[in-house]
């Protein structure tokens, strides 16, 4: 049974998961706009909350943190730092948006946007 289990699994195990988590957010850093099926800009959006709340403290030891989420991409984790955390430095939470496309034409699958807010 699956009480309390709410993550969602798309078909790939644990490490698979973790670097679609990464390469999404990596994108959606860089970009600050990405389309995307709906289930996976909703289990995104969690994740790169976490990581904009934690780019604001702005010290060595989250900077780190950042980076061994984040797999060590130099570029997206200098936007974070220098671009996207101030301009979030006085807002507790949501920065980011899904917005609800219709389904994609090949397969059906639910699209969306997530952006930045």
């Amino acid at each position: 049974m699956r009480h309390h289990n709410n993550t969602r699994k798309f078909g790939r195990d644990k490490t698979q998961k973790r670097a679609l988590l990464n390469s999404l957010a990596l994108n959606l850093i860089v970009r600050e706009k990405i389309k995307t099926t709906e289930p996976k800009a909703k289990e995104l959006r969690p994740f790169i909350e976490k990581l904009v709340t934690r780019a604001k403290k702005n010290d060595l030891a989250t900077r780190r943190t950042i980076i061994a989420k984040l797999s060590s991409s130099n570029k997206g984790v200098k936007k974070l730092f220098e671009v996207l955390a101030p301009k979030y430095a006085d807002k507790k939470g949501g920065y980011t948006r899904v917005l609800k496309l219709g389904a994609r034409k090949s397969d059906g699958a639910k699209m969306a946007i997530i952006e930045f807010v």
